[in-house]
């Protein structure tokens, strides 16, 4: 390969998959994020590693794929990759599912449209695994998934899709998501195989190393600053727990959460109910973490008080030098932007992104590798 290859980023966000198709060996041109507490992540980011990447803080559906093409001084079918997770909430088994009565189910299809332009050599989508279920406007389940893949065949695509759980690559979470991979020539790709497993068979030869724990990807930090506010340090090491939640966690055994404490006073569980397992839920030391969601913020496994956002990079697979910007919020209330932790929840590990990536590379530059 002369230079790097080329890629642009959709529905960009905290940059998760930039990160890692970073990592793998592509320069992303631009990414497209309609969130300024993402975009202020992004920029940050970009700054801080002397990159050119243009941030275009816009909605998608206002963006002419064909100026764009014009902006970033491409041609049609000189881009090497464009990639993106869309907004994922129409497709979540644990939302409401609406999936394409959900105006965010559309955005889906905007990967097709910026396709359509730009020609791109290969089409990365992360969704969650909803989406392959996910019923169309006459209820019928898997058409969502259906149309997507027929939409991108009529355009020249063919494509493979896998659900990983980034587990299986080293993230200390246990986070199942869809990757579809879509190119338009014959490339030999393939996704790649796990490099770690649940459990380490030493009988085996070739036995993967068992998942990494949270207590192993936490190991290092230093005691979290006290909050400022709603804005964090330069590390983004803060803890803005509410003196009424430290109360509540207080009793909740490692790895356990606060509706299963049928011990604890009725005015410390309050309403919750045997359902709501991650509701205050207490992370475990031993284990990978549960998916890091938007609803919820974990709680540190020995100490009373949330984890932080840097401790939420470290359970998502981020490099300790990223940056976040924007406001720590609160689990209560209900805010229009992403705050930190939300940004973290809502991306890709890093490290799946960057092992995808990889492979693409390799299929695409097989001969010169």
């Amino acid at each position: 390969m002369m230079s790097n290859p080329k890629a642009l980023s959709l529905f960009s966000g905290a940059g998760g998959l930039d990160v890692g198709v970073i990592q793998a060996g592509f320069e992303v041109l631009a990414c497209i994020e309609m969130d300024p507490f993402a975009c202020e992540t992004l920029r940050a980011n970009i700054e801080r590693e002397h990159r050119s990447t243009k941030v275009y803080e816009q909605d998608i559906r206002q963006v002419n794929p064909i100026q764009l093409l014009l902006d970033l001084n491409l041609q049609p079918g000189e881009l090497d990759l464009l990639f993106g997770g869309p907004p994922c909430q129409p497709f979540s088994q644990i939302g409401k599912r609406s999936s394409l009565r959900d105006e965010r189910g559309l955005l889906l299809f905007e990967m097709v449209r910026f396709a359509r332009s730009f020609r791109p050599r290969v089409i990365l989508i992360e969704q969650v695994k909803g989406l392959l279920n996910a019923p169309d406007h006459n209820g019928v389940a898997g058409n969502v998934f259906k149309k997507l893949i027929d939409e991108l065949e009529a355009i020249g695509y063919h494509s493979k899709w896998k659900v990983i759980n980034a587990a299986d690559y080293g993230v200390p979470q246990l986070r199942q998501r869809v990757f579809i991979v879509s190119a338009r020539e014959e490339i030999d790709f393939h996704f790649p195989e796990p490099t770690h497993s649940a459990t380490c068979n030493s009988s085996l030869f070739f036995s993967l190393p068992p998942y990494v724990t949270v207590g192993e990807a936490l190991q290092g930090l230093a005691e979290p600053c006290q909050s400022d506010g709603g804005h964090s340090p330069i590390d983004n090491h803060v803890d803005i727990t509410p003196a009424g939640d430290r109360r509540r966690i207080s009793g909740v055994p490692e790895g356990s959460h606060l509706a299963a404490q049928t011990h604890l006073p009725a005015e410390q569980r309050r309403n919750l109910t045997k359902k709501d397992t991650t509701k205050f839920k207490r992370l475990s030391r031993h284990e990978p973490a549960n998916t890091l969601r938007c609803g919820e913020i974990f709680f540190h496994p020995t100490e009373d008080r949330y984890l932080t956002p840097r401790e939420y990079m470290r359970l998502h697979g981020y490099p300790d030098n990223y940056i976040l910007k924007g406001p720590i919020r609160g689990r209560s209330g209900r805010v229009r932007y992403l705050d930190q932790h939300r940004q973290i929840a809502n991306s890709v590990p890093p490290p799946v992104a960057k092992i995808i990536a990889q492979a693409i590379l390799e299929a695409l530059y097989a001969p010169d590798i």
